[in-house]
């Protein structure tokens, strides 16, 4: 079997649930596989890509299955932290629309030094909103590209923004966005496990409340280090 197809069981261990409530939204078409030899076959691509449409409507505990910090794993350390540099924290962000701030972001990201093909890069990220916005209705973006960046990056990074004041993004609501994570990966694994570990920040009421609060880049980063360091205890 090729290391980017999965059978049944590998993709229920995959997704930390049991191998029947896989198969049945497997038979329901829930979960994207095809039957081969009358056995489920999943590929890893479109796995991860619908893992990353699901993950907003998990639950801490879920969630925790794909940021590394679920049963069973020792010392889970902060990821947030360590891939989003000072340099890629920007409070205010000037941009006004969702196109100039795309822009910003991926300019902001390019402030790690990794980011090699910063064209490439926005192209992608344009083209994953277009498919569907990453704003959600508490105010929040997660921009990112729908496939990892091997090529155009040196290494997985985060750049974080806050706009003046919020503006039109696409969340479900109507609402506006005004607190932004760009999140650029090089491989699939990193990609979940950054969305899951910025999806469980996202739960917690106060976090939300002390971004908004924060009046410096310096300020911001802290929020987000230190929320981190207490969800991996």
């Amino acid at each position: 079997m090729s290391s980017d197809t999965m059978g049944l069981d590998e993709l229920a261990n995959y997704l930390r649930r049991d191998a029947r409530e896989v198969n049945k939204l497997a038979s329901r078409g829930q979960i994207p596989g095809r039957k081969v030899g009358g056995e489920w076959r999943f590929t890893q691509a479109e796995i991860d890509s619908w893992i990353d449409l699901q993950l907003p409507d998990y639950t801490d505990d879920q969630l925790r299955a794909f940021d590394g910090t679920g049963p069973g794993t020792p010392d889970p350390e902060p990821l947030l932290a360590e891939l989003m540099p000072l340099e890629c924290v920007a409070v205010p962000l000037k941009a006004r629309t969702r196109s100039s701030l795309l822009r910003e972001l991926v300019e902001l990201a390019e402030n790690s030094g990794y980011v090699y093909e910063p064209k490439d890069i926005l192209d992608a990220v344009n083209l994953r909103e277009e498919t569907g916005s990453t704003a959600q209705t508490n105010g929040v973006a997660l921009p990112h590209p729908s496939r990892p960046m091997r090529g155009a990056l040196g290494d997985s990074v985060i750049a974080f923004g806050r706009t003046v004041s919020g503006i039109p993004f696409g969340a479900a609501n109507r609402s506006f966005t005004d607190l932004f994570f760009l999140v650029l990966c090089q491989d699939s694994r990193t990609h979940l496990r950054v969305l899951a570990r910025l999806s469980r920040l996202l739960l917690r009421p106060e976090f939300l409340d002390e971004l908004r609060a924060a009046e410096t880049p310096a300020e911001a980063r802290l929020v987000i280090v230190k929320a981190e360091g207490e969800l991996v205890g």
